[in-house]
């Protein structure tokens, strides 16, 4: 899950911009956290650098896309035309990547502290705008786009002022833009259910494959197991299970197995590395363990295999 730290250093990476500077310079611990871009601006600064990774985020975030896009959200594939409103949540990952290079629009990005029912009166886990099964990407019409530029104009306007209750105000403009966007009609998802299950196949491939190659002894796997998988694309195991079954003719753990498989090998024969740390790169917490899987999959012991 990609942290506000990280954030803020992606977006500075590589320039003389402080990501300290980026920050509400009033914004306190107990308020939470809340910060508002320009994405023109962004994308500028960020110039030749890699896309949005397809990640969850440790953080809300409503962003206006101006410009034709297309949203990865979950198991969805979504196409934003030319406007569009995204409502994203730390529950699912997702990411959208521009189609033209006319783009444009804001985003703020906040906490739950921020927004919570104490100091908002919204329940963010009761929002139908936040549900992990909704499509929460909308179209917006000229004059909707409108509407939604002004509210962000509003809180760039006051995220800047030194008035003592500016960020009660910014809640509210929150609030307006979340109520906007539940009265909204979703756009419809390009794939079908069928084609849905093909996105599953195709996202877990690329988080597998992701992970790899290994390159240091002190990099280690993050997803191991089915559940990680199901965790990080927010789909249920046996969900996944069944998908990658139908798409693949193997389980979840089959094909998890036979890629740590693969790349043991590799590191048994090209690297100099010992088996300890083999066996810690790879997500294995004891030797033993290793051991056992490397040999049930292949008859031999590391050892054996490495010699």
């Amino acid at each position: 899950m990609k942290s506000l730290d990280s954030f803020y250093q992606d977006i500075t990476e590589g320039s003389t911009v402080d990501p300290n500077s980026l920050l509400p310079n009033d914004i306190q611990k107990e308020i939470g956290h809340f910060n508002v871009f320009d994405i023109k601006e962004l994308l500028e600064r960020m110039k030749g650098k890699p896309g949005m990774p397809y990640d969850r985020r440790a953080y809300y975030k409503i962003s206006l896309i101006r410009g034709h896009n297309k949203a990865e959200y979950a198991d969805k594939v979504i196409e934003i035309e030319k406007q569009g409103l995204l409502f994203a949540t730390p529950k699912i990952p997702y990411n959208y990547l521009p189609q033209d290079t006319n783009q444009g629009g804001q985003f703020c990005v906040f906490t739950s502290e921020f927004l919570s029912k104490s100091k908002s009166g919204i329940d963010l886990d009761e929002l139908p705008i936040f549900a992990s099964d909704g499509y929460p990407i909308f179209q917006l019409s000229d004059e909707e786009v409108e509407e939604v530029a002004l509210i962000f104009k509003k809180i760039q306007k006051e995220i800047n002022s030194d008035y003592i209750y500016k960020y009660d105000l910014i809640r509210n403009y929150v609030a307006e833009l979340i109520h906007f966007g539940q009265k909204l009609q979703p756009i419809t998802a390009l794939y079908s259910k069928h084609n849905s299950a093909a996105r599953v196949s195709s996202l877990f491939a690329e988080l597998l494959e992701r992970q790899f190659p290994i390159e240091s002894p002190n990099q280690r796997l993050e997803l191991r197991t089915a559940k990680d998988f199901a965790a990080r694309l927010s789909v249920h195991v046996n969900h996944l299970n069944k998908v990658l079954k139908e798409n693949t003719g193997k389980t979840t753990t089959e094909l998890i197995s036979n890629r740590l498989t693969n790349e043991a090998k590799i590191l048994l024969k090209q690297t100099d590395w010992n088996i300890s740390e083999i066996a810690y790169s790879l997500g294995f917490e004891e030797l033993a363990h290793f051991s056992n899987f490397f040999k049930k999959q292949t008859s031999f012991t590391p050892i054996a295999f490495r010699s």
